[in-house]
């Protein structure tokens, strides 16, 4: 057994134990994984009691590293979450107490109920891979991946993520509930003796797995096919959807087409190769861009959201190839959609925007 099949055996058992314990959410699990793959931080959206925390904390005791839940609150201090000085009377100097961001997994759990003061506390360790306190540079542990979850029905005592904090993320992750026949499985497993995880990997191990994922084949039509999925929310026009130009305010950045290949690369892992698709970027693009995008007041007016403006672009952007997939966000009037090939017509199939795609 080579060592790239021997990787991909522990990929595929450590799936395997994370949904013997984790009732269906199959979308949610896979993206988490390929965040930690990537080396990438996921927000995780979903009304409370989805699972997110046990998620967590399953993936947490498979890979055998530390696991630290943040409950973030109002009257939160940045040095509550990275650490601070303390003054050590005994020898009479100052020395650094790190906080629970020190872990190989962080949950932020519901981080928007903290003000910005607070959450720009995650910025340099997310972005750095390391925190600063009066002086001292300390790293952050590896693998890192840090997991946020916010409520969306909430609107009153929450603090809205800035879009500087966002960006930080490769994904923002939607948590539906789960099916009836998955709700039945959950009471079933929870009643009597609920599954614990066993510890199948090391800190070595996912180390190996990112750098595996590095080696993911890219093919410069499928890198192209990513950059032009960002390149058209800053020009529409330009990619085949002026109509788009009065709802954006703000396209995504170039964290964005980085974070694409990134997700793209680590999602054919999860599938068992070791070359990319336009597939994998393709559904990976809502995720990677949904929390990057900002609607314009005309947008927001006409009640557009960005699921619509996202479900536009994936099917009219042309792939190097076709794509057949489901719409990766409900759309009312959308059936299948086909993402036509390079030199092809637009997507097949009805346009949420009232007129043939």
């Amino acid at each position: 057994m080579d060592m790239i099949e021997l990787r991909a055996n522990q990929l595929n058992q450590a799936r395997h134990e994370l949904a013997r314990v984790i009732v269906g959410q199959d979308r949610m699990t896979e993206r988490v994984l390929a965040c930690l793959l990537s080396g990438g931080h996921a927000l995780l959206e979903g009304v409370p009691g989805l699972g997110k925390t046990l998620t967590l904390a399953t993936l947490a005791r498979i890979v055998g590293g530390s696991f630290n839940r943040i409950q973030f609150t109002s009257d939160m201090i940045p040095a509550d979450i990275v650490g601070t000085r303390i003054y050590r009377m005994s020898d009479e100097t100052f020395d650094v107490e790190p906080g629970p961001v020190f872990a190989n997994i962080v949950l932020a759990d519901e981080i928007n109920r903290a003000p910005a003061k607070v959450q720009s506390a995650l910025l340099e360790v997310m972005g750095e891979r390391q925190v600063t306190i009066g002086g001292r540079t300390m790293p952050a542990p590896t693998p890192f991946l840090v997991v946020a979850t916010q409520n969306p029905i909430e609107s009153e005592g929450v603090y809205p993520l800035p879009e500087a904090q966002r960006d930080r993320f490769l994904m923002r992750i939607p948590v539906d509930y789960p099916t009836p026949a998955e709700e039945r499985e959950i009471v079933r497993r929870m009643e009597i003796d609920p599954p614990v995880a066993s510890r199948l990997l090391d800190a070595e191990d996912v180390a190996a797995l990112q750098e595996l994922t590095t080696r993911v084949v890219v093919e410069a039509a499928v890198s192209e096919y990513a950059i032009s999925l960002v390149l058209a929310t800053r020009e529409p026009a330009t990619y085949g959807v002026p109509e788009l130009m009065r709802l954006l305010e703000y396209g995504a950045s170039p964290r964005a087409s980085i974070g694409l290949v990134r997700a793209a690369r680590a999602m054919a892992l999860l599938r068992g190769r070791m070359y990319a698709t336009a597939q994998d970027v393709y559904d990976v693009a809502y995720d990677v861009l949904n929390g990057r995008l900002i609607l314009s007041y005309t947008a927001i007016a006409d009640g557009r959201t960005v699921g619509d403006v996202l479900h536009r672009l994936l099917t009219s952007v042309k792939a190097p190839y076709p794509v057949i997939q489901t719409a990766p966000i409900p759309t009312p009037s959308a059936g299948p959609v086909v993402v036509a090939a390079a030199g092809a017509g637009t997507a097949a199939g009805a346009s949420p925007w009232g007129a043939p795609a």
